[in-house]
């Protein structure tokens, strides 16, 4: 860690700002990201929506300018490195990986980069179509073949784990795992890794699994795995309404499949105000802890890919986020400098409002945040 920052932090990046034929056929030509963000409504009186996008506007991940640009701004707001999402979905198919290879075969930007298995499968969840519920539709399903595909997915990724801007800890390449519970063999697959990374002229590979409950955080690190991400949404949204809103919440859930659609967008929504979620979000004991890496969200409302049935963090600010940062900072200051390592979600989820680039309405309010409480 550089001796002028407090913290380590690592940006969740999203690889989805380009076409490609999988979506084309699903959402129709030239589909993205963008298209959901564009034609976004607001729900509610006060609601910021639709988000613009203010200084790289709508872009293309394919243009290199866009990737310079966005790692200058990183940089200059204190971000270690972006954590590019990687999608292998088993049996060697990959998808959005062109940024992320482009960047690692043309060694620009010349900003320090890690990966994040985003290993889910992806669904269809409209849930509603011409007034009527449907069931989910598999678009591509996340599998774990076994040992030989284990093996093939570290071998694609050797290359970048060798690279000289790939980001350590504890001197060893950092691979975080969206979805450690629900993969059977993560286990087997990490021990394959290490014996993979030692026999490659690496130490090993640093494994941080995502855990969205504070329970989480215990079952990841029994796994194998070196740390745990807290992620901490569910906790928060249950430390703020208590056993009571949990149960009305349940009710609403199930109410939500069954109102008319006009009521079900009026009057039912998942919302929660960001000020709530950032005196409820630390948990000093845990995310004090080694190996517990806690994770700062500046905003969030998934609306734009879920309209009404979506959770919303309403009010974000970026004097908010501030203080979440801080507080958060403050819970990781006794650790070794290494394991100051703050997970920030995201650079640019603009489909879940969750996101630090400039955007009309706060220019670079969010960098600047980040830039004040990261420095010393």
């Amino acid at each position: 860690m550089e001796s002028n920052k407090r913290a380590r932090v690592i940006a969740i990046y999203l690889p989805q700002f380009h076409p490609i034929p999988e979506n084309d056929k699903w959402w129709g030509k030239g589909f993205t990201e963008w298209t959901n963000v564009g034609k976004a409504k607001p729900l509610f009186k006060g609601h910021y929506q639709p988000k613009v996008p203010a200084d790289l506007g709508y872009y293309d991940l394919r243009i290199p300018e866009v990737r310079k640009a966005q790692a200058d701004m990183a940089k200059e707001a204190g971000i270690e490195g972006f954590m590019y999402y990687h999608y292998w979905f088993g049996n060697g198919k990959t998808l959005l990986e062109r940024p992320f290879q482009e960047v690692l075969k043309s060694g620009e930007p010349d900003f320090p980069f890690c990966l994040a298995w985003a290993n889910h499968s992806w669904e269809d969840k409209s849930w509603v179509i011409k007034n009527q519920y449907q069931k989910n539709r598999m678009l591509i399903e996340q599998l774990y073949p076994g040992e030989k595909d284990y093996r093939d997915h570290f071998f694609y990724l050797l290359n970048a784990f060798k690279d000289k801007r790939y980001i350590r800890i504890d001197d060893k390449p950092l691979f975080y795992i969206y979805n450690p519970l629900h993969f059977k063999d993560v286990s087997l697959f990490i021990a394959i890794w290490q014996q993979l990374a030692k026999e490659n002229g690496l130490n090993g590979i640093y494994f941080i699994g995502q855990a969205n409950h504070k329970e989480d955080c215990s079952k990841i690190l029994n796994l194998g795995l070196d740390g745990a991400a807290r992620i901490g949404v569910s906790d928060v949204e249950e430390t703020m309404g208590g056993a009571k809103g949990k149960f009305i919440n349940i009710w609403l859930s199930r109410l939500k499949r069954y109102l008319p659609i006009k009521i079900l967008q009026t009057k039912i929504l998942s919302k929660y105000n960001y000020s709530d979620i950032v005196n409820n979000w630390t948990i000093p004991d845990l995310d004090s802890n080694e190996q517990i890496y806690p994770t700062i969200l500046p905003n969030f409302d998934h609306s734009p890919r879920s309209g009404n049935i979506g959770l919303i963090y309403d009010n974000s600010t970026p004097a908010l986020f501030k203080k979440l940062i801080r507080k958060t900072i403050n819970t990781i200051e006794a650790k070794k400098d290494e394991h100051k390592v703050i997970i920030l979600k995201s650079w640019n989820e603009w489909g879940e409002g969750n996101y630090v680039e400039p955007d009309l309405k706060y220019g670079h309010g969010y960098l600047d945040a980040l830039r004040d409480e990261i420095f010393e």
